[in-house]
């Protein structure tokens, strides 16, 4: 089970932490993801780690600005925030590499959200 927190209200050009716990054992994780959404959109990706070797991608629109950390809690380090990066936040575990990481339809669990928004 994944519990993602650490939303909020900033302004632009501001920093938000997003945590994503898992309860168990991490055994078996390929890699973990997050992903955003905004209404009327489908999910997003955003940043993804691997699991074994902590290599990192990220979106384009993110790169340079947002940090995934491998652990547990798995953290989104997020800085210089624009108001296009709000959103519903979720993070998502993988248990196998097959397909593409930045597809959501290859993540087999998912924590329930936080909300993100960035002002103008």
């Amino acid at each position: 089970q994944l519990q993602a927190s650490g939303g909020g209200l900033v302004q632009a050009g501001g920093s938000l932490r997003l945590s994503c716990a898992a309860s168990g054992s991490s055994f078996g994780i390929y890699g973990m993801g997050w992903f955003r959404q905004t209404p009327g959109k489908e999910r997003e990706f955003v940043a993804t780690i691997h699991w074994h070797t902590s290599s990192t991608f990220y979106a384009d629109s993110v790169k340079g600005r947002f940090t995934i950390s491998r652990g547990n809690p798995v953290y989104l380090s997020m800085s210089s925030l624009k108001p296009e990066d709000t959103g519903v936040y979720f993070c998502a575990a993988r248990y196998s590499g097959r397909g593409s990481f930045i597809s959501a339809y290859t993540y087999d669990y998912w924590g329930q959200g936080t909300q993100v928004t960035v002002s103008s």
